[in-house]
Formats: C-alpha cells, structure tokens, sequence
C-alpha cells in the first residue's frame, strides 16, 4: 500500500458505518480481501477501530451487520475481539471497499 493511498488493490483504512437492524455507529476500519481459487470466491475481512458502541452491539457474540463505507456496502459478521477491543468483520462476495478486478499484470 503506498504512503499517499488508503485504498490501493484489495485494501481499505478509512471510515465506516456499522448497521445493525435499527442502530447506526460510525467507526474506523481496516479492510482487506482476496479472491480465493480454490472455491471462486472473494473473501474480505479486517478490524474495526475499538468503539465502545460497536462492543455493546455485539454483546459478547457473533453479529451479522452491514458494513458501509463512502466505496459501498456488504454484509459482514462481527466477532472476535483482539487485545486492543478491535472486533474482526468478515464477509464474501462483493466487499465494501473498491477493489481491482483485473491483475496489475494483465
């Protein structure tokens, strides 16, 4: 990823929006994927920026939300806090970040 970019190829660092049913809560978030071959899908995943708010939507557990960004959306599932109270999002399909459809090579 280049020093000027927060996006470049299957990465994105900037704001999102959590959506859970009725509740709305803006954080930050780390975002990355990749195109797995063996089963033809993209997956994507990263962190959320700890937010008290985000934790308290979760409750403990494994939620399902939709994951907003300025790029687009998708849903996601929340889990697994890290040490710092950063919770993992994971998805598949069509990210919520742009991403390159064509390899730099081609």
């Amino acid at each position: 990823m280049s020093a000027d970019h927060e996006h470049d190829g299957e990465e994105y660092r900037g704001p999102a929006t959590v959506i859970a049913g009725d509740q709305v809560v803006e954080v930050t978030a780390q975002l990355r994927g990749r195109f797995e071959p063996i089963d033809g899908r993209f997956r994507w995943y990263g962190r959320l920026n700890q937010s008290e708010a985000v934790t308290s939507l979760t409750g403990g557990r494994s939620l399902k939300v939709v994951l907003r960004t300025p790029q687009g959306e998708a849903e996601g599932q929340l889990s697994d806090p890290d040490p710092w109270g950063r919770l993992r999002v994971t998805g598949m399909g069509r990210p919520p970040f742009h991403y390159e459809t064509t390899p730099p090579d081609a």
